[in-house]
C-alpha cells in the first residue's frame, strides 16, 4: 500500500507560511522531503548505503544543489539545452548544506550518504537556499539514517534597522547586514555572510534572534518524524579496532610524537619528522601483524597526533610553531611586486602567500551570474586559485574545485562593501589571488593581499580590510577551551572550529564559522569576537606600513573610464537622432560611450585628455539652459539669410535669428555681421524645451 503525504506548517512571520511534507514524492529514497514558500518548491533527498566500502577510512558525504530550470519556466542556454555542471552559485549553497549537516554524523559512522536538493519551483522574491538547507535536514530526521541531532537554516538580514528572517529579494537589496546561520537546538554550527561594518554586538543579537527562528524548524521537523512514525535509527558497522596494535603504537610513539609537536618548527620540517616516526613504528610491529593491524595502526598513530597536539594547547598553551595562543605569525608584504597588472600585491603570512592582482574592465566584462529565477551582473568579482605546488604537491589539474570557489566568494564578500559605487568607479573589477604557498589561512590572505593591491591600483575603497582565521581546541569532558589566533593548516584540521573573520576599523565586513562540534554557544563566540579584533587590528596596522591609502592615479596600463548620470529626461539630447550624438562623441574624441537604461553613462578611452574632454561635451548637453543665460561661444554655421547657430556649451547650440545682431540696419545676409569661426558673447532669449531649440541673441557692447 502506497504511504500517505504528511505534512506540517510553520509561520516565520505572520505574512509567511513554510509547509514540510513527505510521502508524495522521490518515496524509494531513505528520505525525502518537499518545502514549500509561496510558489518556491525545494524537493531533498538522502539516501545512504547499508554498510562502508571495505577499507574505508573517511566518512564519505556528498551534497548537491541544483535548481532546474523548468522550475522559472525557463530553457537552458547551453547548447545541450538541459543543465549541466553545478555553476557557482550551486556550489556555493551546496557548501552551505554540507558544512551545517556533516557534523552531524557520528565520528565512527563511514557508509556513503548521498543528498540530493533540486529547486523544482521558483519564487522570483523567495531566495531558495535559505530553505534549502532546512529541506536536507528534514529529509534526514524522516530517514532512519543515523544522525546525532536536527538541525536548522535560515538567512537574517537588517533592514532599516530591523532584523528580517528569510527575507525577501527586495528586502535583501536594501540590508546592511546578511548572514546565513545554521544551528542545533542549543548551538550553532554554521555562520556566513557579509555587512556593512557591522558591530559585534549587532551580530551577537541578529545570531541570537536566527537561533530563535531556527527552534522554530527544528520543531516541525521534529514533528513531521513523528508524523511519518520514525522512532529509530539503522544500526551500521562501526570500524575494526585492536586494542592491543593501538597500545603498542601509543607506547612507543607518544613522547617522541611530544618531542616533534613541541620543537617550534616549520611545516615540511615537522612533516619529515612525523613521516620518519611513523615508518619506525610500522617497522616496530611485530612480523606477523596483518594488512588490516598495519592500516589501524597508521589510523591510530595519527589519532595520538591528535591527542599530543589538543592536549599541548590545552594544558601547555603551546602552538606546532611556537607562538603564543593570540599570536598572529610573522607578516611581509610588498605592492606592485608585477609592473603590468593595473594593481598586485604580495602578502605572506607565515607560510601562507598569496599574489593577488586587479584588472579594470569596461561595462562589456562584467561577469554574468545566471540562476533559475534571474541572471545578473556583477561590476566586481574575485577569483581564487589553490595550485597543488602551494603545498609541495603533486596534483592533477581538474579546474576550479568547490573550495576555491568557496574561498573566492568569501574573500569577494569580504572586500564587495568597502567598494566604491559605480557613480565614483565606474569600471569592472576583476580581483585574482593566486595562492603560492599554503600553511592555513589563504582566504583570509586573499583579504588582506586584495586589500592591498585595489589600494595599489588607485580603487577608492570606503575603508581598509584586513582578515584572520581563528580556531579553537575544546575537551568536552571538562568543558576547557582555548582559542587561537591566526591557525594554520594543522590547527584547523585537529581544532573544533574555524571562525574566519574579516573587518575594517569599525566593523566586520564577513564572517565564516564551522564547527566540527556539537556547535558554540554564545559565549564562546563573543569570545572569539574580542580575540579576532586584536589580530585584525595587529595585521591591519602593518598593511598601513606598506601602503597607507589608495594611490591617486590609476595605472598607465589602465583604460581610462569616466561616469556621469544621464536623467531620464535628458536621454534623447544625449543619444540624439538615430543615436546621431553619441556617434559624433565617439569619432571627436576617439572614445566609447555606453549608456544605460538607468540612465549610467560610460565613457571609455584611451587617454584621459579625450576621455575627459568628451566627459566634459555630455556634461554640457545636461546642462539646462535658462531664459536670461549669457554664454561666450563660437559661431560654427551661418545660414545666409536666416541666421547664424553658435555652439555655447559642449553639446548645446543655439541660433541668433537675423534681427537678433544689435544693429540697427536691415541685414541682407548674415555674412555682412559675423563669420563662422567668430567668438561671440550671447544672451538666451527663448527656449523651447519641446523642440530642443534655443534662442539667442547677441550681445553688443556699447564702448
Amino acid at each position: 500500500m502506497l504511504s500517505q503525504p504528511i505534512s506540517v506548517q510553520f509561520n516565520l512571520d505572520e505574512k509567511r507560511q513554510v509547509t514540510l511534507g513527505t510521502g508524495k514524492l522521490a518515496r524509494q529514497a531513505d528520505g525525502a522531503v518537499t518545502v514549500q514558500q509561496g510558489n518556491c518548491i525545494i524537493m531533498a533527498t538522502v539516501v545512504a548505503n547499508k554498510d562502508p566500502k571495505d577499507g574505508q577510512d573517511f566518512f564519505p558525504l556528498s551534497v548537491d544543489y541544483q535548481e532546474k530550470f523548468a522550475s522559472a519556466g525557463r530553457v537552458p542556454g547551453s547548447f545541450f539545452k538541459r543543465e549541466a555542471r553545478l555553476n557557482d552559485y550551486e556550489i556555493l549553497t551546496s557548501r552551505l548544506i554540507d558544512r551545517a549537516l556533516r557534523p552531524l554524523f557520528p565520528e565512527d559512522y563511514l557508509c556513503d550518504v548521498q543528498v540530493l536538493v533540486s529547486l523544482i519551483s521558483s519564487d522570483s522574491d523567495i531566495l531558495p537556499d535559505s530553505l534549502a538547507c532546512l529541506a536536507a535536514s528534514a529529509a534526514l530526521a524522516v530517514s532512519d539514517i543515523p544522525i546525532k541531532e536536527i538541525i536548522s537554516e535560515v538567512r537574517i538580514a537588517r533592514v532599516n534597522g530591523q532584523f528580517i528572517i528569510n527575507p525577501t529579494r527586495t528586502e535583501l537589496a536594501n540590508s546592511d547586514l546578511e548572514f546565513l546561520i545554521a544551528a542545533t537546538e542549543k548551538n550553532l554550527m554554521m555562520v556566513e555572510g557579509e555587512a556593512k561594518e557591522c558591530a559585534e554586538a549587532d551580530l551577537v543579537k541578529a545570531l541570537e534572534i536566527a537561533h530563535d527562528a531556527i527552534r522554530i524548524q527544528i520543531k516541525a521537523q521534529a514533528e513531521l518524524r513523528a508524523k511519518a512514525g520514525v522512532t529509530t535509527k539503522r544500526d551500521y558497522k562501526k570500524p575494526e579496532q585492536d586494542e592491543q596494535i593501538k597500545e603498542l603504537v601509543y607506547n612507543f610513539a607518544k613522547d617522541r610524537v611530544y618531542e616533534i609537536s613541541r620543537k617550534g618548527s616549520a611545516k615540511h620540517e615537522r612533516s619529515d619528522a612525523y613521516s620518519a616516526l611513523k615508518d619506525e613504528i610500522m617497522a616496530s610491529l611485530p612480523a606477523d601483524v596483518t594488512d588490516l593491524q598495519k592500516k589501524l595502526a597508521k589510523k591510530y598513530y595519527e589519532d595520538l597526533k591528535w591527542e599530543v597536539v589538543r592536549n599541548m594547547i590545552l594544558e601547555d598553551r603551546i602552538r606546532l610553531d611556537g607562538r603564543k595562543l593570540d599570536e598572529v605569525r610573522p607578516l611581509a608584504m610588498e605592492v606592485e611586486p608585477l609592473p603590468t597588472p593595473h594593481g598586485s600585491a604580495l602578502f605572506t603570512r607565515g607560510e601562507t602567500q598569496s599574489l593577488t592582482t586587479v584588472t579594470f574592465g569596461t561595462k562589456l566584462d562584467e561577469l554574468l551570474a545566471e540562476t533559475a529565477a534571474k541572471s545578473e551582473y556583477s561590476k566586481f568579482f574575485l577569483h581564487y586559485n589553490f595550485p597543488p605546488f602551494s603545498t609541495g604537491e603533486v596534483k592533477m589539474m581538474r579546474g576550479v574545485g568547490r573550495r576555491e570557489v568557496g574561498h573566492g566568494n568569501l574573500a569577494q564578500r569580504s572586500l564587495k562593501q568597502m567598494m566604491p559605487s559605480s557613480t565614483e568607479f565606474a569600471y569592472t573589477v576583476r580581483i585574482v589571488s593566486d595562492i603560492l604557498e599554503s600553511n592555513g589561512s589563504s582566504s583570509m590572505a586573499s583579504v588582506c593581499g586584495s586589500t592591498m593591491s585595489l589600494m595599489d591600483a588607485g580603487v577608492p575603497l570606503k575603508a581598509m580590510v584586513a582578515g584572520v582565521a581563528m580556531g579553537m581546541i575544546y575537551d568536552e569532558e571538562s568543558g576547557k577551551y582555548e582559542i587561537l589566533a591566526d591557525i594554520q593548516a594543522q590547527e584547523d584540521f585537529l581544532g573544533d572550529m574555524d571562525f574566519k573573520v574579516a573587518r575594517t576599523e569599525k566593523g566586520i565586513t564577513a564572517l565564516q564559522m564551522d564547527c566540527k562540534i556539537a556547535g558554540l554557544s554564545m559565549d564562546v563566540i563573543r569570545s572569539v569576537f574580542e580575540k579576532s579584533v586584536d589580530a585584525t587590528g595587529y595585521i591591519m596596522g602593518e598593511m598601513r606600513k606598506c601602503l597607507s591609502e589608495p594611490r591617486k592615479e590609476l595605472s598607465p596600463f589602465a583604460p581610462f573610464l569616466l561616469a556621469v548620470f544621464v536623467p531620464e529626461e535628458k536621454m534623447r539630447e544625449v543619444i540624439g537622432k538615430g543615436g546621431e550624438t553619441i556617434q559624433k562623441i565617439e569619432k571627436d574624441y576617439g572614445v566609447e560611450v555606453n549608456l544605460e537604461d538607468d540612465g549610467q553613462c560610460t565613457v571609455t578611452a584611451k587617454t584621459q585628455e579625450a576621455g575627459r574632454a568628451a566627459l566634459e561635451f555630455i556634461k554640457g548637453i545636461l546642462k539646462d539652459i535658462e531664459v536670461g543665460d549669457e554664454y561666450e561661444g563660437k559661431i560654427v554655421k551661418i545660414l545666409d539669410t536666416v541666421g547664424a547657430i553658435v555652439e555655447i556649451s559642449k553639446g548645446k547650440e543655439g541660433m541668433i535669428h537675423i534681427s537678433k545682431f544689435g544693429v540697427k540696419e536691415r541685414i541682407a545676409n548674415v555674412n555682412d555681421v559675423a563669420k563662422e569661426g567668430e567668438i561671440v558673447k550671447v544672451r538666451v532669449y527663448n527656449v523651447d524645451k519641446e523642440k530642443g531649440r534655443i534662442g539667442l541673441e547677441k550681445i553688443v557692447e556699447i564702448i
